[in-house]
């Protein structure tokens, strides 16, 4: 496993995974924004830089533990591995998605609006759809990142 690479390919992947979220509307999606709804988890003023950084960190995170899983022997850095990863990751942080009102003090506030499991408060079933590609495009460019580095 290299560290290095996977970070790299996580701040790729995220940054990728971002430019999606912000067109997303601009193709008949719902507004996906991520880094605003992290920025607002401390406070009801969303803080745009941290919500940055814990985007970015999450891609970072979840790139080291692709790269764990391919150096282990599960799967591969393919593109078919990340397509597989990027799923499996959506279908999980969906789930978290619909915990997210515990902790998060914009929403308790009232000052966001609740995304739901998958995002679904957001768009119902295409703000799901818009979660899975957008993922799985995620891990498609973990997954090639990694193997070029």
């Amino acid at each position: 496993m290299n560290i290095l690479s996977a970070v790299i390919a996580g701040v790729v992947a995220s940054l990728v995974f971002s430019m999606i979220l912000a067109m997303a509307p601009k193709m008949g999606m719902p507004k996906m924004d991520i880094v605003s709804l992290l920025g607002s988890m401390f406070s009801t003023k969303s803080n745009l830089a941290l919500g940055w950084m814990m985007h970015l960190m999450m891609g970072i995170v979840f790139a080291l533990i692709y790269a764990f899983l391919w150096s282990s022997g599960i799967s591969g850095a393919t593109w078919l591995g990340g397509l597989i990863l990027g799923a499996a990751q959506w279908l999980i942080v969906g789930m978290v998605m619909g915990m997210i009102p515990m902790m998060h003090v914009g929403i308790k506030s009232g000052a966001v609006k609740s995304p739901g499991l998958w995002m679904t408060n957001n768009g119902g079933l295409m703000a799901f759809m818009g979660g899975l590609v957008g993922h799985m495009i995620f891990g498609v460019s973990i997954a090639l990142m990694y193997a070029a580095l």
